[in-house]
């Protein structure tokens, strides 16, 4: 588990994840030609509980409409 300072809406705060989610997190916000910031950002516009949670739970949701059969 790493925790990394983000910056969401100009304020710093700290998001905690394992590193096999920073990396997914660093290849989609790269395959969108946005920072990390950026795309936590966006992630933390629709959260409704933990930051943490909000991020993983975008990560899996991505990763599974990638799947050949969008489930």
């Amino acid at each position: 588990m790493k925790k990394r300072s983000v910056v969401i809406a100009g304020h710093r705060t700290s998001l905690s994840l394992e590193d096999a989610f920073w990396s997914v997190l660093k290849t989609l916000a790269s395959e969108r030609q946005m920072s990390i910031n950026a795309l936590i950002e966006q992630i933390d516009e629709t959260r409704t509980g933990n930051l943490s949670s909000a991020v993983r739970t975008y990560l899996l949701k991505q990763a599974l409409m990638r799947q050949p059969d969008g489930k």
